[in-house]
């Protein structure tokens, strides 16, 4: 008797997941949520390319992660009537990567592009050209008997999303006329998306307990999305199968989530800021030892929302603690210069 083929029931419940969180997204401007005047252009920009038949000028979206550029390009795509091509930076590694995508692009298709800021020296100039000239040279052959051949390409639209701008070389980024930041979400903007969210979730959901779980998602859609689906649990397996004040509040307790929306990495670099080295300041690299992080997580992820929320600060010599770190986990501030700025 064979045996049975084993399933992976983790990698059937991560794409179960992951379709959830789709199908979570806005399809249409209209869906979309906040970025108001961005939203606006992008109608312009959109409706302009369409009626003239053309692919949309390049796209770069920056801004934190988790606020929308990915849901954004989608959007575009189908508002031009478009294919969209994802990809990210990290996975192209050669030349010969890209050229596989750029080739298989259809007239004014998207090819979207997420981290562009990591992609390889050696893809990034290949890029160049397409980008400009819709072209991609092709070298046959090594050393003095090399020889160039140009491949021509459909135009398409380039859509890069980054986290981190100051990484991207000058000629990729001026080589994007259309160049927009997403900023963070207000919590009204937050509520609306949880409403909406746990309406297709078929999840009965009342005002405070909607208002509370936005107001501690750090104006980030995904992390309020994310804390949606954990509240849904909650309030099957420990309530009545309703999103209110009550399941939210032990959500966000059994997550560590506290009422200014930090977590537990959160607290624990603001604690080890103050307590391991004095308040600081202190450099990125001794922080994510510290605590046993990957320093560009803490940078990209964690480190945006502790400074705009006035719990950290950069000084020329590295991160400091302020104020609102000591009165927020209830540590006695040093005196004399310490913990300053400078």
């Amino acid at each position: 008797m064979s045996p049975r083929p084993v399933r992976d029931v983790s990698a059937e419940a991560k794409e179960g997941e992951e379709r959830l969180e789709q199908s979570l997204r806005p399809a249409t401007f209209e869906e979309y949520v906040g970025q108001e005047k961005l939203v606006a252009n992008f109608r312009v920009y959109a409706r302009a390319a369409r009626e003239r038949g053309e692919a949309l000028d390049h796209v770069l979206l920056s801004g934190p992660p988790g606020l929308g550029k990915t849901s954004l390009a989608h959007i575009l795509a189908r508002e031009l009537k478009v294919s969209l091509h994802v990809t990210s930076g990290p996975a192209l590694v050669r030349k010969g990567d890209l050229a596989g995508l750029l080739t298989a692009l259809a007239p004014r298709d998207m090819l979207f592009i997420d981290e562009i800021h990591r992609l390889s020296p050696a893809v990034e100039e290949a890029l160049y050209p397409a980008m400009e000239d819709f072209r991609f040279d092709v070298v046959l052959g090594a050393g003095l008997g090399a020889q160039t051949m140009e491949m021509k390409l459909e135009r398409f639209t380039l859509v890069g999303a980054t986290t981190r701008t100051g990484l991207l070389q000058s000629p990729l980024r001026d080589r994007f006329p259309i160049q927009d930041r997403l900023d963070y979400y207000a919590p009204r903007e937050l509520k609306e998306i949880v409403v909406r969210a746990a309406h297709k979730l078929a999840l009965p959901a009342d005002d405070a307990g909607a208002e509370e779980l936005a107001r501690r998602a750090r104006g980030t859609p995904r992390i309020a999305i994310r804390l949606l689906q954990r509240a849904r649990d909650f309030a099957q397996v420990e309530g009545d199968g309703k999103l209110d004040l009550r399941i939210v509040a032990l959500t966000l307790s059994r997550l560590e989530v506290d009422t200014s929306g930090l977590d537990g990495m959160d607290r624990r670099i603001l604690a080890c800021v103050i307590d391991t080295f004095g308040g600081g300041p202190v450099g990125i690299e001794a922080i994510a030892a510290a605590v046993g992080e990957e320093a560009q997580t803490i940078e990209d992820v964690y480190e945006p929302f502790l400074i705009r929320e006035g719990y950290l600060a950069r000084s020329p010599r590295g991160r400091v603690a302020l104020p609102a770190s000591y009165q927020h986990l209830g540590k006695a501030k040093p005196g004399g210069r310490q913990g300053g700025l400078f």
